[in-house]
């Protein structure tokens, strides 16, 4: 019978035995972790500024004035100027093409000799005239003399003679003009398509020439940036009078790097339909004059950047890009610690952007690069700077 119980007192005693350590366990004391690290980090304070928006675009350099140049006369080009070349320089009403003037000149002679003789045929008509009204003042018997008889009708078809052969001549000395072909202006030859030698025929084309008073730049503008830049607009009754027109610095790269100044003069009428931009015009004046010397002449269709003037925005509080993160927060610090601020940015460039919700004047900006930072997270201020921008700067102008 004890043989039978034994195991069930030895399992008794063990599960006694347990129940007792269990009840007894020592007590460990947890020690609380090392207080969580602070991130080394440089701010900046953050300082309301006057700051001068440049705005960037580009285009290419176009001709205000661009003309395509034709014959007026037919006949076989017997002289062409030197300058009548692509790239050539002429002044206005410089000769750029001769025209064998033989054929025209004997057609002015003849047209001179035609109204020699109609005039000659008027004055015998106006003798006759004038002894036909005497006779029949002398013999008439008082009664009136109709037209006919006072030979009115050939008196003014003398007339119109002589008018139609002064017009001949008139336009047989134009024609004769015409075969010396004038510069309408001063300009630059495009393209020379005739030379010496070749015979042409009226509305022959002659080259493509082009203004060299001033050249255009047509630019596009954002949306979001039209808020900041005063642009001259016309009216249908009123003239366009705007003398403080915004400045343009033009930068091109064809050779070195050259700059030029010019001014908006226009806005266009519509919306460019592809991009939905609102393009304006920029003009260079004497682009090829005094003022160019010691930069290499700019050329039709080459390619430039282009930094606009912009408006001047009071107390803006501006920022570096650097130190926004996906466009629609910042990191300051405050009282220690690390804070995460939602901004809204009014207006941005390449480097910098205007906040105008989020931070305040004398906020301590962080400007070192961080990833995901918890809010609250200890700071330890390695480096503080002050004002973000320094307002209107000249450099600024100056395209990237």
């Amino acid at each position: 019978m004890i043989k039978k119980l034994l195991p069930v007192f030895v399992l008794g005693g063990m599960i006694a035995l347990a129940a007792l350590f269990m009840l007894n366990r020592p007590e460990t004391t947890r020690l609380a972790g090392p207080p969580p690290a602070g991130i080394a980090v440089e701010t900046l304070t953050v300082t309301p500024t006057d700051y001068q928006i440049i705005l960037q675009s580009y285009g290419t350099v176009r001709p205000r004035t661009e003309n395509t140049l034709f014959a007026q006369v037919a006949g076989q080009i017997t002289a062409v100027s030197p300058n009548f070349r692509a790239g050539g320089f002429f002044e206005k009403d410089e000769v750029l093409l001769r025209v064998d003037p033989r054929d025209y000149e004997a057609s002015a002679s003849s047209a001179r000799a035609n109204l020699v003789a109609t005039v000659q045929a008027l004055q015998e008509e106006e003798a006759q005239a004038e002894q036909v009204l005497q006779d029949w003042q002398r013999l008439g018997d008082g009664e009136p003399a109709s037209p006919l008889a006072l030979r009115k009708p050939q008196l003014e078809a003398a007339r119109a003679a002589v008018d139609s052969a002064r017009a001949a001549l008139k336009r047989a000395e134009l024609d004769l003009e015409r075969t010396q072909v004038r510069a309408p202006y001063a300009g630059r030859v495009l393209q020379a398509t005739v030379d010496a030698g070749q015979i042409i025929n009226t509305s022959t084309e002659l080259a493509q020439i082009y203004a060299v008073d001033v050249v255009e730049i047509r630019l596009p503008v954002n949306n979001r940036d039209l808020a900041y830049i005063r642009l001259p607009e016309s009216y249908r009754h009123d003239a366009n009078t705007a003398t403080d027109l915004p400045e343009v610095t033009f930068t091109s790269r064809l050779v070195g790097e050259q700059r030029w100044t010019g001014r908006i003069v226009r806005t266009e009428g519509a919306i460019d339909t592809g991009t939905q931009q609102l393009y304006i015009v920029a003009r260079i004046d004497d682009p090829y004059g005094r003022k160019a010397h010691g930069r290499q002449p700019l050329k039709i269709n080459e390619y430039v950047t282009a930094a606009i003037k912009g408006d001047i925005v009071p107390g803006a509080l501006v920022i570096p890009n650097s130190a926004i993160y996906q466009g629609s927060y910042v990191y300051v610090a405050e009282d220690g610690v690390l804070r995460r601020r939602d901004i809204r940015i009014a207006w941005q460039n390449d480097n910098e952007a205007i906040i105008d919700k989020g931070l305040t004047a004398g906020d301590a900006l962080v400007q070192t690069p961080l990833g995901q930072v918890i809010t609250g997270t200890p700071a330890i201020l390695a480096g503080k700077t002050n004002a973000v921008a320094s307002g209107p700067d000249p450099e600024r102008m100056k395209t990237p």
